[in-house]
């Protein structure tokens, strides 16, 4: 069903207008109970969203929009194996790879059994090499473990591994390299030994271009220290295609598979988290899984008034479609976090950016926000000028962890003091009789005043979300990306659109064969094959190149 056909979207808009004569503090001023009536715990996790231009009306049209979109049986036929990425003909069970279910079946197959049986070659491969049992071909102990992917096979791991740093064996290093550039690979290979390092080749069909392109090279590079046969004991590979990952060399009982079911984006829970498999080892990973899994329980038989998943998406879909707000913000305050923003944007933009919906006709509305972000004050000092005192507004979400797991004096302190600080800046602004008051109390003239008052004033009512975690552990991590997960599928319910394919990310590749091919061909006559400027900058290039 469109959204822009079900009932309460009229209503919505209606009272967004009759809201924009309210500020976000105002309503705090009319309601002493408005934090606990717009937040929501779970296990360690505490979401507040009293920060956002909403109230109660407000809150009640959008959880009955949910209904109206039978947004409950939309959760229950992903859950269930039903193929809702229609474009595709699949269904969307990256759930499965954290579920203790006995029984998932897609096309009468119980995919429980497969993976339970990847789960188990994959657990015993992760411990050998932590251990040190599993060697290189000079029976050297790995002490480097590189992650060749890109995607979903590269953000997922990489965010994974160092949000859960603290839990990592000190034994072993990690790296991870996705850029097609040669920068990328030679840099990591500088720091490296040959008989200590471990690649993972992360690619589901084994032909993906850049990772390819990166695992030829460090195959060069093993080979020419260490020989042919040192391949089977220098790689592994996360893949579905097997005949192509034996013929690189990799031996058959090191490659690791997953279905058709489960997205790139979606994909850590699984053989694509096999760096952190082996970064924190079978039972911290085990902890990560629940957490996620624990979520999906959640999301599944919460009540929508209070499940954190679907209000987060409530919020999203109330600040893109009815508030006009067009990006949001990810701001974590924990070092370690750093990486969520990026993983965040590819979760979020790569599954809902999209302008055409599931009958194939386009969207009249506004889908996908742009997402960024940037960890703790470090965002502070670059772009929060724009977040407090731009044109534009942008919904906010702050991540706090409470404890964290470098006690140091005071620093925990002073960074929770800032980021809550934030929530109530972005919210509150500060007025000209404020600014005014503070400039007289430092002695400037009336004049002086009149003249600096308008760059000091915030305008305040500016949304954010704020989530406050007891301590980052493997499962608190895996609860929270479940969270997101669950609410960039929301969001494709409400705007009508398949948040499970992305091909989006092909015709610029799909150019770029054939500009290759031109790159390397003297003799081609451009113009006849494209517009000016792309014939005079391959030419230009190959000019240089000579």
């Amino acid at each position: 069903m469109n959204f822009e056909e079900i009932q309460s979207y009229n209503q919505l808009k209606k009272h967004s207008v009759f809201l924009s004569d309210a500020t976000i503090y105002s309503l705090f001023k009319q309601d002493k109970d408005r934090f606990s009536k717009f937040s929501q715990s779970f296990s360690d996790i505490l979401f507040d969203f009293s920060k956002n231009l909403i109230d109660e009306k407000a809150f009640d049209l959008l959880l009955k929009s949910a209904e109206q979109l039978e947004l409950k049986e939309k959760i229950r036929d992903m859950f269930d194996g039903v193929k809702i990425n229609s474009t595709e003909r699949r269904s969307v069970l990256h759930t499965a790879l954290r579920s203790k279910s006995q029984s998932i079946k897609v096309d009468g197959k119980n995919i429980m059994d497969d993976i339970k049986s990847t789960n188990k070659a994959m657990y015993t491969f992760a411990e050998n090499v932590r251990n040190g049992v599993f060697k290189g071909i000079n029976g050297t102990r790995i002490l480097d473990v590189v992650n060749i992917g890109i995607g979903g096979s590269y953000l997922g791991p990489l965010m994974a591994t160092e949000a859960l740093k603290p839990y990592k064996t000190p034994l072993i290093n990690f790296h991870f390299v996705s850029n097609v550039d040669g920068t990328d690979i030679k840099e990591t290979l500088k720091k490296l030994s040959p008989e200590t390092t471990l690649f993972i080749i992360a690619s589901k069909t084994f032909t993906t271009d850049e990772t390819m392109t990166n695992a030829e090279t460090a195959k060069e590079w093993i080979v020419k220290t260490l020989g042919q046969n040192a391949i089977g004991y220098h790689f592994c590979a996360v893949s579905s295609n097997v005949d192509l990952a034996v013929k690189f060399g990799i031996k058959k009982e090191n490659i690791f598979g997953f279905g058709n079911y489960v997205g790139g984006r979606y994909s850590m829970w699984g053989p694509i988290g096999l760096p952190l498999l082996i970064a924190i080892g079978s039972e911290k990973f085990n902890e990560f899984l629940d957490g996620a899994r624990k979520a999906d329980e959640h999301f599944l038989n919460t009540p929508f008034e209070k499940n954190i998943p679907v209000i987060m998406a409530l919020l999203s879909i109330w600040n893109v479609n009815f508030l006009g707000i067009t990006a949001e913000a990810v701001l974590p305050y924990d070092n370690y976090l750093r990486y969520v923003p990026l993983y965040l944007q590819q979760l979020v933009m790569e599954s809902n950016g999209k302008s055409i919906d599931r009958n194939g006709k386009p969207v009249s509305y506004k889908t996908c926000p742009v997402v960024f972000g940037e960890v703790g004050t470090n965002g502070q000092h670059s772009f929060y000028q724009l977040l407090h005192q731009g044109t534009e507004k942008i919904l906010c979400d702050f991540i706090l962890p409470v404890i964290s797991h470098n006690e140091t004096g005071m620093h925990q302190e002073k960074l929770l003091a800032n980021g809550i600080a934030q929530t109530e800046a972005l919210m509150k602004g500060k007025s000209p009789k404020e600014v005014f008051e503070e400039l007289k109390e430092q002695k400037l003239s009336d004049a002086e005043i009149a003249k600096l008052l308008p760059y000091k004033v915030f305008t305040g009512n500016r949304p954010s979300n704020t989530f406050l975690i007891k301590e980052i552990t493997p499962e608190t991590f895996g609860m929270l990306i479940a969270f997101y997960e669950h609410k960039t599928f929301v969001e494709g319910v409400f705007w009508n659109i398949n948040s499970f394919d992305q091909f989006g990310v092909e015709l610029g590749k799909q150019l770029a064969k054939r500009v290759l091919t031109d790159l390397q061909n003297p003799s081609m006559d451009l113009l006849n094959e494209y517009d000016s400027s792309t014939a005079s900058l391959i030419e230009i290039v190959k000019d240089i190149r000579k």
